[in-house]
């Protein structure tokens, strides 16, 4: 054998170890961020280290996984599982379910309080946003909204409002948290979809999915500041950690848009995978990770370059991905 060949055979049986090592280890001691990938065709969740951009570990995630949070340390995933009507505990490290909590009917879109005091969940069913409190891992409170059929409720950064798309009222229900009730409701376009803050939570930005089209509210006013034509069929949207972008999934494009949040204007393209959906970025903002559904994999976007690095083979119909 060749001294080129040996080499090559090393570096690949050095891959093979360290990705046997990854996959032994409790997810918790890996120590790059994990992105989690609720599966709901395949009713599991795909773990990927995004140091390797390799998955390694498929835990249970209930019937139908769709919404996910991952609890402030990292113990449990909060999963909804919409057939169910039931929020799905999940423990990463034992790589096992744990307990269910009832919610209601069909759950959605899933998120936690920057405190990571209280889990939300989007109630399509019961138009209403129903409130876990992590500290006693029961039902607190729910909030009713006026808008139908609500499929995404986001926390503010700084923890004070909830912003949820009415995915059938063609508006945003927007929520005082701290007084548990609705305070404003901002007509958008048709079939609002994905939501994301900047970081200073002055602005959010909502995709709508049949306007092909993302609104920028203001959220000391609760006014509509720019409508940002986006590509087709406009879903999930990403917000960098610096504030200086906003990424957009494009279902029927397959690609995401890049916004520039200085001019509120499209200022790149990248080509994804089939009817991309829900996304994340890793913490430090060098990396988008964007689940496609029908194309059962995550493309991996370098955001320095603009272009997709790879794609990553999870389970059957990726709906989102969290990053912690």
């Amino acid at each position: 054998m060749s001294i080129p060949s040996i080499r090559r055979l090393a570096g690949t049986l050095a891959a093979v170890a360290s990705l046997t090592m990854a996959a032994a280890l409790p997810l918790p001691l890996l120590a790059a961020p994990l992105a989690y990938v609720p599966n709901e065709g395949s009713g599991t969740i795909s773990v990927i280290d995004t140091a390797l951009d390799q998955v390694v570990a498929e835990l249970p995630g209930g019937s139908k996984p769709r919404g996910l949070a991952v609890g402030s340390d990292g113990r449990w995933l909060y999963v909804s599982d919409q057939p169910n009507n039931r929020l799905q505990l999940v423990e990463p490290g034992a790589r096992k379910l744990g307990a269910t909590v009832a919610l209601g009917e069909s759950p959605e879109g899933v998120s936690i309080s920057p405190d990571g005091r209280w889990v939300i969940a989007a109630l399509e069913g019961k138009n209403e946003i129903a409130v876990l409190d992590t500290k006693t891992g029961a039902l607190a409170f729910s909030i009713p909204v006026r808008g139908k059929n609500p499929e995404h409720a986001v926390f503010s950064p700084n923890g004070r409002l909830v912003f949820v798309s009415a995915e059938e009222g063609d508006a945003v229900d927007i929520l005082d948290f701290t007084s548990r009730k609705q305070v404003a409701q901002v007509a958008v376009g048709a079939r609002p979809r994905g939501i994301g803050f900047l970081p200073d939570s002055s602005r959010a930005y909502v995709a709508t999915e049949n306007a092909n089209e993302v609104f920028v509210i203001d959220t000391a006013n609760f006014s509509i500041v720019a409508r940002i034509k986006a590509g087709l069929r406009a879903n999930g949207i990403a917000v960098h950690p610096n504030g200086k972008f906003v990424y957009v999934s494009n279902g029927g494009d397959a690609n995401v848009s890049i916004i520039d949040t200085a001019s509120n204007q499209v200022v790149g393209t990248v080509p994804v995978g089939q009817r991309p959906w829900n996304m994340a970025l890793t913490p430090d903002g060098k990396k988008l990770y964007v689940a496609n559904g029908r194309s059962n994999n995550v493309s991996v976007i370098d955001t320095a370059s603009r272009t997709k690095l790879r794609d990553i083979a999870v389970g059957k119909l990726p709906w989102g991905v969290v990053i912690r």
